[in-house]
This record gives structure tokens, sequence and C-alpha cells, in this order.
């Protein structure tokens, strides 16, 4: 295993799918080269930012000023927050928006927020005009290493969690581990769930560091950039391997199929989150 990264470095992860491939760009205060990189992915593109009322406090000025300063054209597109935004009402607003706000096919939308916006996002972007480009900007511990890489997007039915969806890849990942500071602890630990999954999945080293520095990790720093760092990496090279879930993706379900049952039967309401489902 390597050892943890500084405090102040920014990993970048690839995410091998050919033509269709991308970086995972890991470190604190890597949203403010959001705009610069977007400059040189799409020149001239605009972008819509969708985002939830809670993170719309803390991150989107900051997301548009990033933006502004390399001479990006942006919106703004605000949902409520939680799993309710993940159904078809949800996915109408943000579709009409997107239409109004007259995305096209060569700009961009950005996902700024956990798992619910970047899934919603992700969707809506998916079905516009048969395809728009997404980066997402994920905002909680399990956004930044599970949903936001590998492309699955989709919503929720009264019938089941995730029932409807497309696979859209993004064209970037930015996540900034700084944002995890203002994430309350409930939903932190919620996404460290998903981080244990990696160890328990197969890396017994992975999984004994944690064990060792969960607290370093909750605290920030360094130990929190190598924990999702590592997590990345081990989701890239299943993904790369396995991009639609015909065989070894699978094994990233780990503890989702109860879960999801579990969330269907708490009204996908906040009385369970989605890395407790997956944790029970």
């Amino acid at each position: 295993m390597t050892a943890p990264l500084k405090h102040s470095d920014a990993v970048i992860v690839d995410v091998a799918l050919g033509t269709r491939a991308y970086d995972i760009v890991i470190g604190r205060d890597v949203l403010a080269s959001l705009g610069a990189r977007i400059a040189d992915l799409r020149p001239g593109a605009r972008t819509a930012i969708v985002t939830d009322r809670n993170v719309a406090i803390h991150w989107l000025e900051k997301t548009e000023a990033s933006l502004s300063a390399a001479g990006i054209a942006s919106s703004r597109i605000i949902v409520a927050e939680g799993e309710g935004s993940k159904t078809y009402a949800g996915l109408e607003q943000v579709s009409e928006a997107l239409i109004k706000a007259r995305i096209e096919r060569n700009d961009l939308v950005i996902a700024l927020g956990g798992g619910v916006v970047g899934d919603l996002a992700g969707f809506a972007a998916a079905i516009l005009r048969r395809g728009v480009d997404l980066v997402q900007v994920p905002t909680s511990l399990l956004a930044q290493v599970d949903s936001s890489v590998g492309g699955k997007t989709g919503i929720n039915s009264p019938q089941g969690k995730n029932l409807l969806g497309a696979f859209h890849q993004p064209v970037l990942v930015i996540a900034d581990t700084a944002v995890l500071d203002t994430l309350p602890p409930r939903q932190f630990r919620a996404g460290y769930a998903e981080v244990a999954k990696y160890g328990v999945l197969g890396d017994e080293a992975f999984f004994t560091w944690l064990e060792n520095n969960r607290a370093d990790i909750f605290k920030g720093g360094a130990a929190r950039e190598h924990a999702i760092a590592t997590s990345c990496r081990a989701k890239a090279a299943i993904v790369s391997r396995d991009e639609r879930e015909t065989g070894e993706r699978a094994l990233l379900n780990l503890g989702h199929t109860f879960g999801h049952a579990l969330e269907a039967a708490t009204g996908f309401s906040d009385r369970l989150f989605h890395g407790e489902g997956v944790a029970i």
C-alpha cells in the first residue's frame, strides 16, 4: 500500500474507459480549479449547475466563482435535499430547467452535491438532447468514493430504488476533500461504510489501515485524502474492466441489495441514509 498523501497534494485517478476515459481529481481545495479544468476540457461550453439547498449555502458561490474566473457561463438549478428529489417530479424539474437554460449537446451539466444530486443530474444529462456531458462535483463522502464514479445515474420508483436510470459516464470528477468539513457527522459516518467496503472486497491492508486511522480520517487532512484516493482507485479499476456490471462490478453492490430494501421500507427518508443501509 502506498503511503498516505501529503495534505496539500492533489491526486488524479484515471478511469480507463478508452475514448471515454476521465480523471478523478482528489485533494483539498481542488474545487477552485474546476473552471480552469473545464476550460481546458471543453472550450466555449456553457454550464448548468444542479445542486440542493443545503449544498448551495456552502459551495454554490465558490463553484460559480471558479467558473466565472475561467470565463465560463453558468446557470443554477436548485432542488430540495434528500431522496425525495430522486423522483419523476424531480427529474421533470431538472430537465425542464436545463431546457430553459438552453443547455445544448456541446455544453455541460455540473452535479454539485451528494449521491442524490449526482444521480438525478446525471440521469437528466443522459436524456437531455440524447446525451449532454456531465461533470461530477461530489460533496459527500459517499458520493466521492462511490456514486460519482462509474456512470450509474437514475431515480427511484414507488416500486424500488434506482429502477429508472442510465449509464452515463462523467467527463470529469472533482472530489474536494475540504467540502466534507461541512458534512454533518451522521452523513460522514454513512459514507464511511462505502470506504470500508473496498477493504472488505479484498484489500486487507487497506481495511487494517482504516481501523487504525479512523479518527484521523474523520478529522480530515492526509488520512482522509488517502482513504478517498484508495477507494476511488479500487472502484476505477473494477469499472474499467466491467463498465456495464455484467460480472465483476456486481461486487461493488456488497450490502446494497438489503440496503435498498431497507431504504424502501423507510420510505426513502432520512430515517435511514443509503450508507447506513449498506452498513447494516
